[in-house]
């Protein structure tokens, strides 16, 4: 009898044990997205109510009346460390939801700062050079429905992913925010997709041979992100969140929707000034008239070239990451880094970035119906990112007013900035 009671306690333990140990399972060396936590949700503008920048405070809210912004983020790095993140106005006004430092917007074509990141990445891992030709034999896009398309003008196997990125390829049309008249001039049953828009500007003779002038290409970028598809094997957003935002630090950016109904549990309402043409005819040729910012663009075709949405500290998290600083371990090279800040005059684009001349700094500008942002990286080392969710009259000239406000307010406030570090 007790040897029968030692064998049933013995299995009882024994059971217990094989129990326990199946819920002690080895930890993955990577963490999965959700076992991350996002820069964003670390952030408020409690953090951020600072008396000393009360001033600061008053003159963004000011410049916000003037020009009728319903909401805008600011944040404010220096030497790779984030000072200052805060909202100001409405989130959602609708709602009653006010604007935070946490909450994303569409970054517009800062989005081309992240593509060409994508680009140097894949340059570093000797998987493409900026130096080899797009099309035609031995180019990245060699494939029989590229080739037929750009028969039509041999300058095309000219073109370098460099020509791409410093917008030097010499397209005549920059179709990714004319779906409609696409359409139309398809003759399509459907709103144009991809390969739509590559057939119509591709089957078309170059304005100029690759490399000799310059036109500021939104289609240009589009081809950089099929190209990232291409060289990586995987969906373009899926490379760029893995290889690099992760690595970054940035857990918390994505292609955005079309529509209101498409945006993300933390994502701002964005609205269009009447002056900015608020209803335009739907992107999918439906005839419906929509409100510019919600069914004007099929924003997620726009890819690369400004579909992303972010916050301002992400933002800064990324831009710490490409800047050559060493608080902040770079996810490209030096080499890279420094192709991306070359300065050669001001008839030249950089790479990814719009401007890098020295005295003025770095810039790069985004602007799209609802929205407007700059990332403005200065000669001492300190990088201010606002966005906002209204877009005015002004368009694509409106950043060199929000260029101004930073300039003002650094006189004023930038050395009563915090001293800290909010990524941390």
């Amino acid at each position: 009898m007790k040897r029968r009671h030692l064998i049933i306690i013995t299995g009882i333990i024994i059971a217990a044990l094989v129990t326990a140990f199946a819920f002690i399972r080895p930890q993955s060396k990577k963490k999965t997205e959700s076992q991350l936590l996002h820069l964003n949700d670390t952030l408020s503008n409690a953090l951020s109510e600072i008396p000393e920048l009360e001033g600061m405070d008053k003159k963004i809210r000011k410049f916000m009346t003037k020009w009728h912004i319903k909401g805008a983020s600011l944040a404010i790095m220096r030497n790779d460390s984030l000072l200052y993140a805060k909202g100001y106005g409405w989130a959602d006004e609708e709602k009653g939801r006010e604007m935070e430092p946490g909450h994303i917007l569409r970054m517009a074509s800062v989005s081309k700062l992240l593509t060409t990141a994508g680009i140097m990445v894949l340059q570093d891992r000797d998987s493409l050079s900026i130096k080899d030709t797009v099309f035609g034999p031995g180019g990245i896009l060699d494939d029989p429905f590229f080739n037929e398309l750009v028969k039509c003008d041999k300058n095309y196997r000219k073109i370098t992913v460099e020509h791409l990125l410093r917008h030097q390829a010499g397209f005549r049309r920059d179709p990714l925010f004319s779906s409609v008249d696409v359409k139309n001039q398809l003759g399509l049953d459907h709103a144009p997709t991809k390969e739509d828009h590559f057939g119509l500007v591709l089957s078309r003779k170059l304005r100029w041979v690759p490399g000799t002038s310059q036109k500021y290409s939104n289609f240009s970028y589009l081809l950089l992100s099929e190209i990232i598809e291409r060289v990586s094997g995987m969906p373009y957003e899926e490379f760029m969140k893995q290889e690099v935002m992760e690595p970054a630090g940035c857990f918390d950016m994505h292609i955005g929707g079309s529509y209101y109904a498409d945006r993300r549990e933390n994502e701002v309402r964005y609205y269009t000034h009447e002056g900015d043409g608020k209803y335009i005819e739907e992107y999918t040729g439906s005839g419906r008239m929509v409100e510019r910012c919600y069914g004007g663009t099929n924003l997620p075709l726009l890819s690369g070239a400004g579909a992303w949405c972010a916050s301002p500290a992400e933002i800064a998290r990324f831009v710490a990451s490409i800047d050559g600083r060493p608080e902040v371990k770079d996810i490209i090279s030096e080499k890279s880094f420094l192709q991306m800040v070359e300065y050669f005059d001001k008839e030249t684009f950089s790479l990814g970035w719009n401007d890098t001349t020295p005295a003025r700094g770095w810039s790069r500008t985004g602007t799209l119906a609802g929205t407007s942002a700059l990332v403005k990286y200065f000669p001492d080392g300190e990088c201010w990112i606002m966005i906002t969710n209204t877009s005015t009259y002004r368009g694509p000239r409106f950043p060199k007013y929000t260029d101004a406000l930073f300039r003002e307010c650094r006189s004023l406030y930038s050395d009563k900035l915090p001293r800290r570090n909010l990524f941390e």
